[in-house]
This record gives structure tokens, sequence and C-alpha cells, in this order.
């Protein structure tokens, strides 16, 4: 399998997976805007499920940016997270109609802690089958960083929750924040070495 079908078969799985979570949102029955008073914390745990869906896509796509082969190993890991994303929609729709209950987004944040190891090991096995290029090497120091620095967050953001769910909510936003702009080193790495074979 080359680069391309595996970007498009993961982005294909990733925009039905935000598809599933808009369709959760349930059309209110009349016009009053009395009615949008209890869509409001669904909304809100969809913005968040979005934003992290959109992070994953483009720290995603970059990642798949410096890979040389793919080999079976990346197919397996890459599988392993989208299984894992898959589950966002559930634990969405679950913690929005409930209002954010402690329970929920302690379930939340375990989907977000399995999805962010999920991550982890995908750019651990992209690690040892990227280019030899001392920038990549460096650029994936960063990541490395990033990821470990989430992966305590999302772990800690579990039993805070039954603590007050809003420790969790401020958690979650820090380290969306931390990723929401993808790691452009991965591809700077790469354009330098093709500006270089040219």
């Amino acid at each position: 399998m080359n680069k391309s079908r595996l970007e498009a078969f993961s982005d294909g799985v990733l925009a039905i997976i935000i598809t599933i979570m808009v369709l959760e949102i349930d059309i209110p029955e009349s016009s009053d805007w009395s009615e949008l008073k209890h869509l409001v914390p669904v909304f809100i745990s969809y913005l968040f499920s979005f934003i992290y869906i959109g992070i994953y896509w483009g720290n995603h796509h970059h990642l798949l940016h410096s890979v040389k082969k793919v080999t079976s190993g990346i197919m397996l890991a890459n599988l392993n997270l989208l299984f894992w994303l898959s589950l966002i929609p559930f634990s969405t729709g679950w913690m929005g109609e409930n209002h954010f209950a402690k329970n929920t987004v302690a379930v939340y944040g375990a989907i977000l802690l399995v999805s962010g190891l999920a991550f982890y090991v995908l750019l651990k096995v992209v690690e040892r089958n990227s280019h030899d290029l001392q920038a990549l090497k460096d650029a994936f120091v960063i990541l490395n960083r990033k990821g470990i620095t989430s992966t305590i967050g999302y772990f800690i953001s579990v039993p805070l929750a039954f603590v007050h769910p809003l420790i969790s909510a401020v958690i979650f936003s820090i380290i969306s924040v931390i990723w929401l702009i993808p790691d452009r080193n991965l591809e700077r790495a790469l354009n330098r070495e093709n500006l270089n074979h040219h």
C-alpha cells in the first residue's frame, strides 16, 4: 500500500467520525429559542471533539509525509488509532446528553487517553520507518515530548473528572492547544531533502 492510499482511507474514516457526531445532535421539534437550551452541552461536547478530530487529521497528515515505506506495522498502528478515534462519537454524545456528568467526562478522558497512546504508537512505528535525516530526528524528539505530555494530561484527567468535570475540561483544552498547530518540522525536513536532491 502506498502513502496516498493509506492517507485517503484515514481521511475517509475521520470524515465519517465527524459526520456521525453531528448527526447525533437532535434537531428541535419547534422553532422556539428555548428549544436550543438543552442542546448547549451537546454542542460544546461536539465542538471539543470536532477540534480533537481536526488535530488528529492535521498531525496524521504531517506524520505520514515522513514515511519512507508503508509497512504492515504502520498499517496496523494506523488501524489501531482509527479504532479508538471511532469511539469518540459515542463518548461525545454520552457526555453532551448528560450535561458533562462526572462519569461521562471520565470515559471521554479515557478514550482520549487510549487515542493519544495509539497515536504515540503510530508515531514510534513511523519514526522507525522514516527517512534518515537529522532534521526529521529533531522533529520526532519534539513530537515525542508532546505525546508524553498529553498522555500524562489525559491520564490525570480521568480521576480528576470525579473531583470536578471542569478540571478535566481545562486539561482537554490545554492539550488541544499544544497540538492545535501541526508540527511542520517534519514537512520542512522533507522539503529540504527534496531541494537537495534537485
